[in-house]
């Protein structure tokens, strides 16, 4: 399936409530789970996820959703992650991504990597403008969700909570550099740290700081305390 044939299938407002809810949780999802997110019936949820799943925006598998198993634990269930394959439309046809990669292979081989990152950091303080540094991390979620990096807030030792008045620090489970960082990971990762402290601010309460994980940003945002501990 094309691109344009894969987001087409996200204009159905069910179809899209659906994995927008599914994306956002950041792991797998049942049908029934699915369904409660997006305020529709189990059974319009199932053919919607399948179809997202044939256009190649959700992957699905199977587990018991009970934790348990042997006898009694009842059949698999039906599970939907998001794709890892990234879709892009543009009209006429571009290649950002064949010269992101050639410039960041080129910087990398020439040691230009402190050249990037300044020039990350001025970029994310054009886009901050005349504001002071972030106030709280409620206010980074709004900064970075508008940048794409789905953020979402976390307590303790990383466990995701809804609460963003308990949480501790904020962590995204996208990477709007993805496709370029997974070929140049300490240039690219310290180009995004770079461009996110612009942003942020490095003198207010809120903080970024380098604290890679497997499939999510490799910044995390905390406050000011956690990172003076």
């Amino acid at each position: 399936m094309e691109d344009i044939d894969a987001i087409a299938v996200l204009q159905d407002p069910v179809r899209r409530r659906l994995y927008e809810y599914v994306v956002a949780q950041g792991r797998e999802v049942g049908r029934n789970e699915a369904a409660e997110g997006a305020g529709v019936a189990r059974t319009l949820a199932a053919h919607h996820l399948d179809r997202l799943t044939e256009a190649g925006l959700l992957e699905s598998g199977s587990r018991r959703l009970t934790g348990r198993s042997g006898p009694g634990a009842g059949r698999p269930a039906k599970v939907y992650t998001r794709a890892r394959t990234e879709h892009a439309v543009s009209l006429p046809a571009r290649d950002y991504r064949t010269a992101a990669e050639l410039l960041a292979g080129a910087a990398e081989s020439a040691g230009l990597d402190l050249a990037l990152h300044e020039a990350a950091r001025r970029r994310g303080e054009a886009l901050r403008g005349a504001g002071g540094p972030c106030g709280d991390l409620d206010q980074a979620v709004g900064v970075l969700a508008a940048r794409g990096y789905e953020p979402y807030p976390v307590r303790g030792e990383g466990t995701a909570d809804d609460d963003r008045a308990g949480a501790t620090a904020v962590r995204m489970r996208n990477c709007p550099f993805h496709a370029v960082a997974e070929q140049f990971p300490p240039l690219v990762c310290g180009m995004n740290l770079a461009l996110l402290e612009g942003l942020l601010g490095t003198d207010g309460p809120v903080r970024a700081r380098m604290d890679a994980r497997p499939g999510e940003c490799c910044v995390v945002v905390e406050t000011s305390k956690n990172n003076d501990d």
